[in-house]
């Protein structure tokens, strides 16, 4: 079988960066090493770095195609296509898509069923039309009422990776800040003032009703049938204690830096968003990523709203002295890779899958640099 080789790249290793070169070989990687080859028709990446492919935890990019604006609805195959080129485009080789199930809003995405976009999912899967491996994680929001009934889809999917408990009600956790929820449901979502207070009241009178037998239901069902569980928005130690009795594997967007440490106290994994560090701080006014990674709590990058602020946000970790190159990387590939129970990538080493992102450091007018992916293989084949 024809090998594909990779020679003059800077491999991106997991203590270190080496000048080298890579071997592909049915998927695979077959070997690593440093210097260059007399290989005939190598990939001559002339300098460039070769990473493993990104892998996503956490993004909502697929639902903002689903429904690019409030109540416009998009067709589902143009609306995947169009996530997965993105995704590639970021240097996503593994996406997690997430979905979110439980909403009293009936034009909402996640108000209502997704058979169709599953069976979408199936079909470009299987005719090989996804440049991105494609698996599930849903997001379930704990107080609504729905929410067990919108999972019936997904019961017993076989690319269910990842199941994360949510709960926005307002005063609590991503939303402690009342004034911040304010601003994103009026803002965002086009709420009146009145229509807000209106749903603060009722968000409370849910949560009391549904949110403690929905967090038990989805527990459970984690653990019987081997899913990652992931906690969202953990605010206290409080929170972490519970998540990580109840099986947690990770807690996504810890809103305050005791959450985090005490998530790392117990061994859950820290995921926090790209665009947190890309913009220096969180939209929602909680704990800066960058924070977490200068002490040492920061475990997992997620793209969440935004697919290339995974690769910028590993650019300015390093730029900014915080994380190595070797260190920030693992928190888009092996780190992610782990947490979602995939061992066979996120690493350039012999035996894992051959996904692979070749970027480019372009030189900018003002003497800072801009990282461009130039090319995306997956298992050895080029898709972007």
């Amino acid at each position: 079988m024809t090998a594909t080789v990779f020679t003059n790249a800077r491999l991106v290793l997991p203590g270190e960066v080496v000048q080298g070169t890579l071997r592909a070989e049915a998927g695979r990687i077959a070997s690593v090493d440093a210097g260059a080859t007399s290989a005939l028709q190598a990939f001559d990446l002339e300098g460039d770095y070769l990473l493993p492919g990104l892998v996503e935890v956490h993004t909502d990019n697929f639902e903002r195609h689903l429904m690019p604006r409030p109540k416009v609805q998009w067709a589902e195959m143009p609306a995947l296509l169009a996530h997965d080129a993105e995704i590639a485009a970021a240097g996503i080789t593994t996406v997690l898509d997430a979905l979110g199930v439980g909403e009293a809003d009936a034009d909402s995405l996640r108000g209502s069923a997704w058979n169709r976009v599953l069976d979408t999912i199936a079909t470009c899967t299987e005719r090989k039309l996804l440049r991105a491996d494609h698996h599930l994680h849903v997001r379930c929001e704990l107080p609504a009422p729905n929410t067990i009934d919108l999972f019936a889809p997904f019961h017993g999917h076989p690319r269910l990776s990842l199941i994360s408990l949510m709960d926005h009600t307002p005063g609590q956790r991503q939303w402690e800040d009342i004034e911040q929820a304010r601003t994103y449901y009026t803002g965002k979502k086009g709420w009146s003032a009145e229509k807000f207070e209106r749903q603060v009241e009722h968000a409370a009178t849910l949560q009391a009703q549904y949110a403690e037998p929905h967090r038990a239901y989805f527990v459970d069902y984690c653990r019987t049938h081997g899913i990652s569980l992931a906690s969202h928005d953990d605010t206290t130690v409080a929170h972490v204690e519970q998540a990580h009795a109840e099986g947690a594997a990770m807690s996504e967007f810890p809103t305050t830096l005791a959450a985090a440490r005490a998530a790392h106290e117990r061994g859950l994994l820290t995921v926090m968003g790209g665009p947190n560090v890309v913009r220096g701080g969180s939209h929602s006014g909680n704990v800066a990523a960058a924070d977490l990674a200068r002490q040492g709590l920061l475990d997992i990058l997620s793209s969440d709203y935004v697919p290339g602020s995974l690769l910028s946000a590993v650019m300015r970790l390093v730029h900014d002295g915080i994380l190595t190159l070797p260190q920030a990387a693992a928190t888009v590939t092996r780190n992610p890779a782990r947490s979602a129970g995939m061992a066979d990538r996120g690493e350039l080493a012999p035996g894992l899958r051959a996904d692979l992102v070749q970027v480019h450091m372009a030189e900018l007018p003002d003497g800072s640099q801009q990282a461009v992916v130039r090319a995306v293989w997956r298992e050895g084949m080029r898709v972007l």
